[in-house]
């Protein structure tokens, strides 16, 4: 399912300066969105947007890859800047290949991390290659 047909208020509309998707979404119309790398492989949906509430910016979507029918699944926090938003295709974009997603730091639905922790924070950013935010927080 995407972001569209999960708008049931038609609050999303066009932006103004031409960038890709709506201005804001809800992060509930987020959930089940496709995840796909550029090879076009699909690398699973997004589970949980996880916000850093000390100030207001989305911090990872939660990625479930593998498993069927809910059933195995195994869970990646992807940092929000590491996935870019296909409007054409109404999907997540994560430049990384299966192979690369299936050995990234993982964990099971029932033993989250703590996604607060610097180190932890660090190590994942690190992994899909990206920085965390500049005033050093997640």
């Amino acid at each position: 399912m995407n972001y569209q047909e999960q708008d049931t208020y038609g609050m999303y509309k066009i932006r103004a300066d031409g960038g890709p998707g709506p201005g804001l979404m809800g992060a509930n119309t987020l959930d089940g969105n496709d995840v796909f790398n550029r090879q076009g492989e699909d690398l699973g949906d997004i589970k949980e947007i996880m916000l850093d509430m000390s100030n207001g910016r989305v911090a990872y979507a939660v990625l479930s890859y593998g498993g069927f029918l809910g059933m195995g699944d195994k869970l990646f926090a992807v940092p929000w800047s590491a996935l870019t938003l296909d409007t054409d295709n109404k999907r997540f974009v994560l430049d990384v290949s299966k192979d690369r997603l299936e050995n990234a730091p993982g964990f099971d639905k029932d033993q989250w991390p703590d996604m607060a922790d610097a180190t932890w924070n660090k190590a994942i950013h690190d992994y899909y290659g990206v920085t965390p935010y500049s005033d050093g927080k997640i």
